[in-house]
């Protein structure tokens, strides 16, 4: 198949066309110092008349960490265009292709269970209100089109990702790469390891090749449905902690606690009921303790970025 990757140069952006071309699909990779797609036409003007048979679009405005809290304005219009762009065009010059996008478990009220019939209901965490209606928005403009104009689409809403080849330029990494930076740097450079609350809270990640297999899976054999997509294994913080310790060759007794720190939700895990039903029997994740060790490793070989003073 011929298949467009908008966000390309992104963590998931890059596994997945590396997938895709192992598989032997032709793709085109966008990222955005090849396409502004805050800009109309852009695509048109890029691309031309080429046609394609999947559109994945993972382009997204956003960062971890407080970025969300403190950008909710710029969040929501960025996003609003790019989406509405690439809608446009999918719906104006690529009706035969199927889309998927990637929505966000912060589209979700807190308060409610993370299932896929609770994506539109209740309010987002105020720290992400912006981007998670941005996220909404962008499944609810895919599931129109595809009502009105009889087109296909796929709307993934993925657990916390994580995996080798991050990006090393600086920017907020999510919690589980912080908490392996501060380990390497605790082991490496004499620095406190200190965790926010107890480390009691819950939390689940995913392999960003897991997800892709996932992913991949579930799109092949369904089309207009909107799905989470992460893993059964659920977690404490302070587990994370200690199997990267092991990994880094750190005494996790010395890890510290401040419980005046906000810690986040106590538990934050998505419902995986659909994700179940559809994947298949030969599903399997990789094992915990393999993918941190991979990962942690990818760290080490960039110990220039990460122990940086």
């Amino acid at each position: 198949m011929k298949i467009l990757v908008t966000g390309a140069t992104g963590f998931l952006g890059r596994h997945l066309g590396e997938r895709l071309i192992d598989e032997g699909h032709e793709t085109v990779e966008l990222g955005s110092q090849q396409c502004d797609l805050t800009i109309p036409g852009s695509l048109e003007e890029v691309l031309g008349e080429e046609k394609f048979d999947e559109i994945f679009h993972l382009a997204s405005w956003t960062r971890a960490g407080n970025y969300c809290a403190e950008h909710p304005g710029s969040q929501w219009i960025k996003n609003q265009k790019i989406d509405t762009n690439v809608l446009d065009w999918w719906q104006s010059f690529q009706p035969e292709a199927k889309m998927i996008t990637i929505g966000s478990s912060c589209a979700y009220d807190p308060d409610l269970p993370l299932t896929e019939e609770n994506y539109l209901k209740g309010t987002p965490t105020p720290q992400f209100l912006g981007y998670g209606y941005s996220k909404r928005m962008l499944y609810v403009g895919l599931s129109s089109l595809a009502k009105e104009e009889g087109l296909e689409g796929m709307h993934f809403i993925p657990s916390t990702l994580y995996g080798p080849e991050y990006h090393t330029d600086g920017r907020p990494m999510h919690f589980i790469y912080d908490l392996m930076r501060k380990t390497l740097r605790a082991k490496h450079l004499g620095e406190d390891l200190v965790l926010w609350g107890d480390g009691s809270q819950t939390r689940e990640i995913m392999h960003v090749n897991d997800f892709i297999e996932a992913m991949l899976t579930i799109n092949s054999a369904s089309k207009n449905q909107l799905v989470n997509v992460g893993s059964k294994r659920k977690h404490a913080i302070r587990e994370f902690a200690e199997m990267i310790c092991d990994e880094v060759g750190y005494d996790f007794g010395k890890v510290q606690y401040d419980t005046s720190k906000p810690s986040g939700a106590k538990s934050k895990y998505l419902v995986l009921d659909k994700m179940d039903s559809l994947v298949g029997e030969g599903y399997r994740e990789k094992d915990l303790r393999e993918g941190i060790r991979e990962t942690v490793s990818w760290m080490l070989n960039n110990r220039g970025v990460f122990l940086k003073k």
